[in-house]
């Protein structure tokens, strides 16, 4: 063996050590035995509730047949249809709202923090609650918004949850509403990291505030506003509450998304393969939303 083999060798050898050593913890004896004694309860609790589920959804889910019958069900194309209209507006709009309301509350003043406590509140209330109240706002003739308009103006304000599209709407205003203070606090503690450093020499030089927003903030702000898209976005195919509990998939099923149909046809029907068919559906669109998230956090790392 040549000197250049051996050191070659030799390196690879020593690159490799450490790696070992980092992923045992130099952990030997007793203290090893403890550890894995420590480490199988959780073991087994993956197993049994994530991979055990995953595993057996995917098998009930694996019949052919089931896809042919669902995508000639009208009812599953009209739910893709709202579920890419849910996805597209509610995230795309929460997050700009989100966004500009993060300059907003960065802004200093005790009265712009006490607004800020108020305007979270909406994502510390329980889902449950929160989206039942707004059913009941909305409703037709005992509604409180069509109440009001009656008592205010005279006015009989129009039946919101017995029209497709009004429907549509109240679910993806319920799905802003939710969780819209969630985003626009990561967004200002992403504002709060840009350094003011920036912005001081910035205002040295002569920039005016839209180009410091423009050379500055968005440039900044942009990997995380990305990030906050896509994983947004991830969320909000698998959501099941605003829908269900705002118009119940309502009128005549014509508001459904897919984690409501899937929900529909495994308990209401008793179809649970079909139910795994419709959630599964949404895959060839989740995983590259997964694959591009994990890639953008991967580069993100990187540039620490």
């Amino acid at each position: 063996m040549s000197s250049t083999q051996q050191a070659v060798a030799v390196g690879r050898f020593a690159g490799t050590r450490p790696a070992t050593r980092a992923w045992f913890g130099g952990v030997h004896g007793a203290d090893y035995v403890w550890a894995i004694a420590f480490a199988l309860p959780y073991v087994a609790i993956f197993l049994a509730f994530v991979v055990y589920p995953i595993g057996f959804g995917i098998w009930m889910g694996s019949d052919a047949a089931l896809y042919r019958e669902l995508f000639s069900d009208p009812r599953y194309v009209t739910t893709v249809f709202n579920t890419l209209i849910y996805v597209g507006i509610g995230v795309n709009l929460k997050l700009f709202l989100a966004f500009l309301l993060s300059g907003f509350f960065i802004r200093k003043g005790w009265w712009i923090k006490a607004l800020l406590v108020i305007f979270i509140l909406p994502w510390a209330t329980p889902a449950l609650p929160a989206y039942m109240s707004i059913h009941w706002f909305l409703s037709g003739t005992w509604g409180l918004l069509n109440s009001a308009l009656y008592e205010l103006f005279n006015f009989d304000g129009p039946v919101y949850l017995n029209e497709r599209w009004t429907g549509l709407g109240a679910n993806i205003g319920a799905y802003i509403w939710k969780t819209l203070p969630f985003w626009t606090v990561i967004l200002l503690a992403g504002r709060m990291s840009v350094p003011q450093e920036l912005y001081e020499a910035a205002s040295v030089d002569g920039a005016s505030g839209l180009r410091r927003f423009a050379h500055i903030t968005l440039p900044m702000m942009a990997n995380l506003y990305l990030v906050c898209t896509l994983l947004d976005m991830v969320f909000a195919l698998g959501d099941f509450n605003s829908t269900f509990f705002v118009s119940g998939g309502g009128p005549a099923m014509s508001t459904e998304v897919l984690a409501t149909l899937g929900i529909r046809y495994a308990f209401t029907l008793g179809i649970p393969n079909q139910g795994v068919a419709t959630v599964m559906s949404a895959l060839p669109l989740l995983i590259p939303l997964v694959v591009l998230l994990m890639r953008k956090l991967r580069m993100s790392e990187g540039q620490l």
